[in-house]
């Protein structure tokens, strides 16, 4: 199912998502981060960008996607998976409807 994505401060991009093939797929695994009980591996996206895979989530290949590149603070990350975890409906594990 396709969705809009969501802009939010700073006119950043969180795009959540499952990657179909290989072209334009992120990189191998960088580093995983523990947020807020939930895991995330983070790679680098083929644009540049940092991919996050939800991987204690209850929907394989479920994450998002953000324009910033995957090294920087600990604490920048956790701001972008808090914020993507703040849109996840509790009943289905995705991003719900407005």
């Amino acid at each position: 199912m396709e969705r809009t994505p969501h802009r939010d401060e700073g006119d950043r991009l969180a795009v959540p998502g499952v990657y179909h093939g290989a072209e334009g797929r992120p990189g191998s695994v960088l580093f995983t981060i523990e947020v807020d009980g939930e895991l995330f591996a983070l790679r680098q996206a083929a644009d540049g960008g940092t991919a996050y895979d939800w991987l204690s989530g209850p929907n394989e290949g479920y994450g998002f996607g953000s324009s910033g590149p995957p090294h920087r603070l600990p604490e920048e990350h956790g701001e972008h998976i808090r914020a993507f975890l703040s849109m996840i409906d509790p009943a289905t594990g995705y991003i719900g409807d407005d």
